[in-house]
């Protein structure tokens, strides 16, 4: 029998800078497929901060109205008559990346890369709401001796862990370029999986002491100090291993590859805005590195490794998440978000 659920929701609604908090109906009716999922926390990310200013990616890219969000914890509260990998009352986070299970790249097992690959909360609706319909495939199950709060952050941490363990970096000098809240999830990720040495390079104050308090060995800030001098001085002259890059930023990359080691090697997450200038000949060809493009998580082998983390309490996640408000709050979580003075932030769903 179809029921129609009042809740509250984080719409982008107008073609401006901001978000608006509004009275929203959701029925319980579901494909085959789907499932509904009640809200426990979502938290924010640089994409919704692109949603919230309205820039010219946003522009592009969505169709408002719109509600957002992509980063949840949440308890099934239906399923649909075919749904067979999860029940009522499991605990789940979601997979953001739908995708069509057809393609090329799909089928030879590289669904992160699906040629279909729609986005919750920026092609379908999202989850800054009470409620969210999903496809019971994007859903994975968790823990409940978790923390919900914490669960909610798993989709970034999907990409950080996705970031730091495509090459090998146990006993391994690493680079983690860029200390968002990203940037910081890998730094503890490469503390858990051993690396010997982990230098943290970001230009925030605030952004630094938080790498330094999930344990960098080394901090360096570019706006202040030569980084490749820096990267140097700490590897003995040789340079790291591997290069976690999550800034985006033109001059930070193409720094990484002055201070990579032959035979090093580069996974990038961060979307440079500008091209990037980069002498192939003396730094790649002849040093022999490997270079890695980073989308979202592999699915599912990211989101199994990323369990084994927190089942095994080896990171700090507590200490990453630094801000916590009421969904109502959005526009003000949002220009936390954008001063660069946060790491991760949570949102809170409240009760209609």
């Amino acid at each position: 029998m179809t029921e129609t659920l009042t809740m509250m929701a984080v719409v982008k609604e107008k073609p401006q800078k901001g978000f608006s908090y509004l009275k929203k109906t959701i029925t319980t009716d579901l494909a085959p497929d789907e499932v509904l999922v009640r809200v426990m926390s979502a938290s924010f990310c640089g994409t919704d901060y692109h949603l919230y200013q309205y820039d010219e990616w946003a522009r592009k890219r969505i169709s408002l109205p719109l509600i957002v969000g992509h980063e949840l914890s949440g308890e099934i509260v239906k399923t649909g008559e075919n749904v067979k990998n999860v029940k009522v009352g499991d605990w789940v986070s979601a997979e953001t990346h739908i995708v069509c299970n057809e393609c090329e790249y799909c089928l030879q097992g590289n669904k992160h890369i699906c040629e279909k690959t729609k986005i919750i909360g920026v092609d379908t609706d999202g989850c800054f709401a009470n409620y969210v319909k999903l496809p019971a495939a994007n859903c994975f199950v968790n823990s409940k001796s978790v923390d919900p709060m914490l669960l909610s952050v798993q989709e970034p941490l999907g990409n950080a862990v996705h970031t730091m363990t495509h090459f090998p970096i146990a006993g391994k000098t690493v680079a983690i370029v860029g200390c968002g809240p990203i940037g910081l999830m890998a730094i503890d990720v490469a503390k858990a999986l051993k690396a010997k040495k982990v230098i943290a390079i970001e230009t925030k104050e605030y952004r630094r002491r938080l790498a330094g308090n999930l344990g960098a060995d080394v901090i360096i800030d570019p706006a202040t100090e030569d980084v490749i001098a820096g990267v140097l001085s700490a590897t003995g002259g040789r340079g790291v291993d591997v290069v976690g890059e999550f800034s985006g930023n033109k001059n930070a990359i193409e720094c990484a590859f002055k201070y990579l080691k032959p035979g090093g090697a580069i996974s990038m997450l961060g979307i440079p805005n500008r091209p990037i200038e980069i002498d192939f000949a003396t730094d790649i060809v002849f040093k022999g590195i490997s270079l890695y493009g980073v989308t979202g998580r592999r699915i599912y082998q990211t989101w199994n490794q990323v369990k084994e983390l927190l089942d095994n309490n080896l990171l700090h996640l507590d200490k990453i998440i630094t801000h916590k408000f009421p969904l109502s709050k959005i526009n003000e979580a949002a220009e936390v978000m954008g001063s660069g003075e946060c790491g991760k932030i949570v949102l809170l769903p409240e009760e209609v």
